[in-house]
């Protein structure tokens, strides 16, 4: 494994190598990353601004460790071995998911390892923009509770959850309270919307950070839903947010309901180091395969 004074340059061989070096002795095909970030251009930009001041949502300095043109961070993901990923985007006001969508069509159709990617926020129209992504072929959501500032329970949602329940498709939801609590954060307003949407497919981003223990309920409670291990257990993430270690055994236990993301190319460490937090949990080769590759290849399909 990377030590902390290895100095590998991001997008080097020897960051590939060390990628593929915790991967392949599992005997896996690749891994799968439903939580990487692919946006326009002109909006990618403003994320990283927002990252570089250490914002008020971040509340810490956080360096973007994989900063380069959309080809070069494609190249990269291939490179490490990664045969499928998502285009996480998200809208933050009104207005701007349904343009989002139409570039994530472009941006699939261009990548085939992409799992197509949408977004919706509670506006009028969204259901109509919903329901034209899943008739484009959308494979995932993508919904940001926090930097969205809204409510997973707003009304104006209620025929999308139907919609996308119907449709069996996920939606990964970044509800927890990390790194800074929101108005609409933390695991209440998800309950709500589950209780009226028992069937929803939701898999709660970076592990329900801080709110761990209520979103493993929850994951536990209903069939489908299920926890992306996005930052989490990593050094930069304990140090503020350690996972519960008595809650271990849980999350081994849910099988094929956790899925490995990253974060890339927003990541303040280089992409080994997130695989080398899941390994140091001790948790098992099978856990290992399952987390990396399996589920989410049972999930898509691929």
């Amino acid at each position: 494994m990377c030590s902390d004074d290895d100095v590998t340059t991001p997008f080097s061989p020897a960051d590939a190598a060390a990628v593929r070096a915790l991967w392949e002795p599992l005997g896996l095909p690749g891994v799968i990353d439903i939580h990487t970030h692919f946006m326009p251009g002109n909006v990618m930009d403003k994320v990283w601004a927002y990252f570089d001041s250490a914002g008020p949502l971040l509340g810490r300095d956080w360096p973007i460790t994989y900063r380069a043109d959309e080809q070069a961070r494609v190249d990269g993901l291939e490179a490490f071995g990664v045969r499928a990923f998502t285009s996480m985007i998200y809208a933050h006001k009104p207005d701007m998911a349904a343009w989002l969508n139409s570039w994530a069509v472009d941006f699939a159709a261009r990548e085939p390892r992409c799992l197509h990617t949408s977004t919706f926020y509670p506006e009028p129209g969204a259901a109509q923009y919903t329901a034209a992504a899943i008739e484009a072929g959308t494979r995932i959501f993508k919904v940001h509770v926090q930097v969205g500032d809204f409510s997973p329970s707003d009304p104006l949602l209620d025929p999308v959850w139907g919609l996308v329940a119907d449709a069996g498709l996920p939606v990964i939801i970044h509800c927890g309270s990390g790194p800074a609590p929101g108005r609409h954060t933390g695991p209440g307003p998800v309950a709500d919307v589950l209780s009226r949407f028992p069937g929803l497919r939701l898999i709660i981003a970076h592990m329900g950070t801080v709110e761990y223990l209520d979103f493993l309920d929850l994951a536990e409670r209903y069939e489908n839903i299920g926890l992306d291990t996005t930052m989490s257990f990593t050094d930069f993430a304990e140090a503020d947010a350690p996972y519960p270690r008595e809650a271990l055994p849980r999350v081994r236990a849910l099988g094929a309901k956790v899925f490995w993301g990253s974060d890339y190319p927003n990541i303040p460490y280089r992409y080994a180091h997130g695989i080398e937090a899941l390994i140091r949990l001790d948790l098992g080769d099978d856990w290992l395969r399952r987390v990396l590759h399996d589920n989410a290849a049972q999930l898509f399909g691929l």
